[in-house]
């Protein structure tokens, strides 16, 4: 998934699933995101959070972390598509995306 425009018209389609550590998502993250870091992915654990009926944008801040997960995800059975360039591609994109404490978001 080479655009963060086209995923963010299309987001209803797909489940977003955010591979970051916990503070990297407390500091900023996709609204609709789901958030399981890339280890509890990596061992099976969280995917309750997501199903295989529905296509699944994976989401880190660069892109390498959401790569590794999309190919976990797709091993698994699931429609899963990295986005490349991450939540710094699409905060450059000038895509909104909020902090949990409801401060200013960053990418951390």
């Amino acid at each position: 998934m080479d655009d963060p425009k086209d995923l963010y018209e299309h987001r209803a389609e797909y489940q977003i699933l955010d591979v970051r550590e916990p503070y990297e998502w407390v500091a900023g993250h996709i609204e609709e995101a789901v958030h399981v870091p890339l280890a509890q992915v990596m061992g099976g654990s969280g995917l309750e959070a997501i199903t295989s009926d529905q296509p699944v944008a994976v989401v880190c801040r660069v892109g390498n972390r959401s790569e590794l997960a999309t190919l976990i995800l797709r091993a698994r059975g699931y429609d899963a598509h990295n986005l490349e360039g991450g939540m710094e591609r699409w905060a450059a994109a000038g895509l909104p995306f909020v902090a949990s404490d409801g401060g200013t978001a960053q990418v951390v």
